[in-house]
């Protein structure tokens, strides 16, 4: 109960009194017309909770993109000066005018300070209400929603209001009108339900010739199975052992009930890692999410990710972040279940933390038009303010090509989901959030691009300063007319780099089996980035934060660290998609990293060099 004394309470009532009017002048703030495939039915209980998230506008991001254009920029001399936590927080503080009024807008219909919860700068205010009371706030009407297809169920309307007087000072509020499911994740990498077992290779093979990996080969059998041994001879990465003393941490984010077995790790690291043995790493539980170590339960998507990001790794300390819920979903052609991931939970609690992992990998993409813009633009800024802190955020960049990964048109299913059912590419988020690294794949030795590496052009971001010289030279060698119509030229570029992506061995449900999909290239690229942050931490740099701008700069400069992967295609979209080429391409990016080659240049002084 709220306890107030005499003078409080008449203070209160003052305030209410001055509050506006339930009837005031609203104004509409989203609409969007009813989603292809849903069927709308009873006007939903009003009884029935939902939790509003309501987005407050972040007025200085401008000035916080700049400071992280800065001091992620080697030709800068702010260059590794990394904010604080706090100083992250003064840059996207909403303004106490915007607080004040949501609060009083709030208080009006009887919700207060001990029924909220904000996130750490403010920005975001969530608060637990019946349906009468969010349809009395937001001037609409939920109905139940039913998927045609499914039979599947959820409560949203196709338009919300709010007073007018607000519409300067709310960004949007969530769940109204994006129609989710809640169903567990359709994963979206490639499984072999064959156990497999180790690839018998003649002794007297050769190994295969590499002048950029290790010792100039790798072992043949690394075209059968792709082991954390095969990756530490191809990326030049063999005998380097990172040091616990500096403070070098890695995460690994999981989602829609995906667990990390510790049973299964082990099993994994007597198969390729012995010496890391009886180590584990820690599970984090944000907003309801679990820890299942039943090993039939075993997440093959959370296997995947923390075998080989920690096995690269060892015995660098790892976390394990399991989160609960489902974010704000638009259904397409292509997904109708929702599986976008919670991203704004997960991030109002890691940018909580005084302490970050400086390497995080997340193995999770969804189309981008299945996201709101608004949404997209929010959680976007959440990863610009881990990048600020010195934190590198790798995303895989997916597995459907340009699209659904169809090439013949009479079967592609890359529709737009705006009313107008157009056939176009299909870029995803996150990796068409500028301030993420985007990590396509590969296959086979020598590398070439495997066929379903996501890559393409963000409908929503335009392509950052950083990827113009590279992507301007790709656009160049395209026929002019190439895919007019079907995708952005003028978007972020999808991805930033790509690191090998089928035929990995992992164990699942106490067996071995083998696993792909760009869900395996980005805990990959993420195991490389934190050995690369070990070297600098060793040497008293700081960590190397948001990396774009350092890819772009060394490929241009020295482009021998990356593996250029000029071989392969990714088809979707009832097209043969993009071919990999010379420099950047939208399947491979800038390819694979020389680690070895990277080493040496991130732990110098970068402003001392001259090529940069």
């Amino acid at each position: 109960m709220r306890s107030l004394s005499v003078w409080v309470a008449l203070a209160l009532s003052a305030a209410v009194a001055a509050l506006p009017a339930k009837d005031c002048v609203h104004k509409v703030k989203e609409s969007t017309a009813p989603p292809r495939g849903w069927t709308k039915s009873a006007p939903a209980p009003a009884d029935h909770v939902i939790e509003l998230r309501i987005a407050l506008p972040q007025p200085n991001f401008a000035e916080l993109e700049k400071h992280l254009y800065e001091i992620s920029d080697p030709l800068h001399d702010r260059y590794g000066n990394h904010l604080t936590k706090e100083e992250v927080e003064s840059f996207v503080t909403p303004e106490a005018e915007s607080i004040h009024l949501v609060n009083e807008w709030l208080a009006s219909h009887g919700l207060y300070e001990d029924s909220l919860s904000r996130s750490p700068a403010k920005d975001w205010v969530l608060v637990k209400v019946p349906v009468s009371l969010a349809e009395e706030m937001l001037k609409t009407e939920y109905h139940v929603w039913t998927h045609d297809a499914s039979g599947d169920s959820v409560v949203r309307t196709t338009a919300y209001s709010i007073p007018e007087h607000l519409d300067a000072h709310v960004e949007l509020v969530q769940p109204t009108t994006m129609f989710a499911r809640m169903k567990s994740l359709k994963t979206s990498f490639h499984f072999d339900d064959v156990e497999a077992k180790a690839v018998a290779v003649p002794a007297d093979t050769p190994p295969i010739s590499i002048p950029s990996a290790s010792g100039g080969h790798v072992d043949a059998s690394c075209n059968k199975t792709i082991t954390i041994t095969c990756l530490q001879q191809l990326y030049n990465a063999v005998g380097f052992k990172p040091s616990t003393a500096h403070g070098n941490e890695i995460g690994i984010t999981g989602y829609l009930e995906e667990f990390a077995n510790i049973q299964d790790l082990q099993s994994f690291y007597a198969d390729q890692r012995p010496d890391a043995l009886n180590s584990s790493f820690t599970t984090v539980l944000i907003n309801g999410g679990l820890n299942n170590q039943t090993l039939a339960e075993a997440g093959a998507e959370a296997n995947l990710d923390t075998q080989f990001a920690y096995g690269l790794t060892f015995p660098t300390p790892g976390t394990f972040w399991s989160t609960g819920g489902r974010p704000p979903f638009t259904p397409d052609a292509i997904t109708t279940t929702n599986t976008n991931e919670p991203y704004s939970e997960w991030l109002d609690f890691v940018l909580a933390q005084k302490k970050l992992p400086q390497s995080i990998s997340t193995s999770y993409a969804d189309d981008e038009q299945t996201v709101p813009p608004s949404f997209a633009k929010r959680v976007c800024n959440g990863f610009a303010q881990l990048g600020a802190r010195g934190t590198s955020l790798m995303f895989s960049s997916g597995d459907g090509g340009v699209g659904d990964g169809e090439e013949d048109p009479a079967l592609q299913e890359c529709f737009t989901n705006d009313g107008r059912n157009v056939t176009r590419f299909v870029p995803l988020f996150p990796p068409s959030c500028p301030f993420v690294t985007a990590v396509g794949g590969t296959i086979h030795v020598p590398e070439t691009a495997v066929f379903f590496s996501g890559g393409g052009f963000s409908d929503l971001f335009p392509r950052p300063a950083f990827q113009e010289l590279a992507v301007t030279k790709f656009l160049k060698t395209l026929a002019p007319g190439t895919y007019s119509g079907l995708f952005n030229p003028n978007g972020r570029a999808i991805p930033d780099v790509a690191a090998q992506a089928d035929l990995f061995r992992i164990f699942l449900a106490g067996r071995p089996v083998s696993i792909g999909g760009t869900s395996a290239a980005a805990p990959t690229f993420t195991g490389i980035v934190s050995l690369l942050n070990a070297a600098r931490l060793a040497k008293g740099l700081p960590s190397l934060g948001f990396l774009n701008p350092l890819i772009y700069t060394i490929q241009a400069l020295e482009p021998s660290a990356f593996n250029d992967i000029t071989v392969g295609n990714n088809p979707g979209c009832g097209t043969p998609g993009f071919n990999a080429t010379k420099g950047w391409d939208p399947i491979t990016g800038v390819g694979t990293p020389n680690f070895g080659k990277l080493k040496d240049i991130v732990t110098l002084n970068l402003l001392g060099i001259a090529g940069l």
